[in-house]
């Protein structure tokens, strides 16, 4: 298969996942879709927690997701609370891969 051709069924097959995802974009998020989402954030900053790692952005975010679920705009609530669990997982990376790392860089 030539270049231009393997090229446009790239082209084709990325247009036919975008139109296949378009409807999960675009459906309205639900109360309960927001209290999973949160309860995940919540479960991931609590393990950042424990491991003394917690960023403020983390709680920032979960702020903002009550917020926007108070306000009944549930998908803001939900994108929010993906955001928090992002963030609290990114912390728990953080604090994991520092936890041995720091003694590559001491001064001897």
């Amino acid at each position: 298969m030539s270049m231009m051709r393997r090229a446009g069924a790239l082209k084709s097959l990325g247009i036919v996942v975008l139109v296949a995802a378009t409807p999960a974009a675009f459906a309205a998020s639900s109360e309960a879709d927001f209290r999973a989402a949160y309860a995940a954030a919540e479960a991931a900053n609590q393990d950042a927690g424990k491991l003394r790692n917690q960023w403020t952005t983390t709680a920032a975010a979960l702020a903002a997701a009550k917020k926007a679920a108070a306000a009944g705009d549930f998908d803001q609530a939900v994108a929010s609370s993906n955001a928090a669990e992002t963030l609290a997982k990114a912390s728990i990376f953080q604090a994991t891969s520092e936890k041995e790392a720091w003694k590559a860089i001491e001064i001897r």
